[in-house]
């Protein structure tokens, strides 16, 4: 794995040049882009195929820089503290004089940013003298990235460079909050919400039905391996890959395990890698064991239901 500094500035020059670069992060890999450029956000779009109404996230390294673009409150500061950097996301009010491209807001009057952990990641924000607008780096729709080669096989040599930096660590995008008004989820992350609540010391509304796409994951179909996934199966089919989070007595070569004891946490990280081998393996169709629908659990199962609507 190479991450020294030359692969930072490699990626800098063409980030300065506005193209798109492909960077890790402890959720899943990002595309990148200059957040301020019209020019570098329309190709994001372009390469993703990503509807224009659906907006990015942008990613900062300091609290200094994000101020130039978005209003701040109290209850953003206490999850900042807590949370960040880490898989959280802030849907925030954009400031009338921000230079955030409207491609990534779709000339919204919010924005939703968050404070990537993946230490090259930081390394390379820290060198830059504008935020990265990054959505995941996968086709829209289809299964996010959680490594180099999964960026290679959703763009091959459509994007400049993408800067290695292993397998992503948590292997589910980050938890959306939006803090315009009373504090509500919008997507389930890597950040559990048993934990926000803990912090704000209240209940949060998760609202999944949001008619308005108002921040990244909302969409219907999402995360889709292309071919028709049954939820909270007890046995498989012929010829059907079974996803599993427990170990089972009998094998088979259809056996695919997120986990083998139950743990939620391993489950996330190894979803998206497990559907890319179920994919290339040809099968027809994919059965999943009931998942527990608690702390990681939860952002599973919200995965699993849009990419079985595909």
């Amino acid at each position: 794995m190479k991450n020294n500094l030359s692969n930072i500035k490699k990626a800098k020059y063409y980030l300065d040049k506005n193209e798109c670069v492909g960077v890790p992060t402890e959720t899943v890999y990002g595309l990148a882009a200059k957040a301020y450029s019209n020019i570098a956000t329309a190709k994001i779009f372009r390469l993703k195929k990503r509807p224009k109404k659906n907006p990015l996230i942008v990613h900062y390294h300091s609290l200094k820089m994000l101020k130039l673009d978005c209003e701040t409150n109290n209850i953003f500061y206490k999850l900042y503290k807590k949370f960040c950097p880490g898989p959280i996301t802030f849907v925030l009010k954009l400031k009338k004089n921000s230079k955030i491209s409207k491609n990534v807001t779709n000339g919204k009057k919010t924005l939703a940013v968050r404070f990537p952990k993946n230490s090259i990641t930081k390394k390379l924000l820290k060198k830059l003298k504008y935020p990265l607008a990054a959505p995941s780096a996968n086709i829209s729709t289809k299964i996010s990235p959680v490594s180099k080669e999964d960026v290679k096989e959703e763009f091959g040599k459509k994007i400049k460079f993408i800067l290695d930096g292993g397998r992503s660590k948590i292997g589910l995008e980050s938890t959306i909050i939006s803090l315009i008004n009373k504090p509500e989820i919008l997507r389930l992350g890597g950040t559990e919400m048993k934990k926000i609540k803990k912090i704000l010391k209240s209940n949060i509304r998760y609202n999944k039905k949001k008619k308005k796409i108002a921040s990244p994951g909302q969409g219907k179909v999402h995360y889709s391996p292309g071919i028709p996934i049954r939820l909270n199966v007890n046995k498989e089919k012929q010829n059907e890959a079974f996803m599993l989070i427990k170990k089972r007595k009998l094998s088979s070569k259809n056996f695919y395990y997120l986990s083998k004891n139950k743990n939620l946490k391993d489950a996330a990280k190894n979803l998206y890698k497990t559907l890319r081998i179920i994919k290339k393996k040809k099968f027809k169709s994919i059965a999943v064991e009931k998942i527990p629908n608690k702390g990681f659990g939860e952002a599973i199962n919200d995965r699993l239901n849009r990419a079985s609507k595909y």
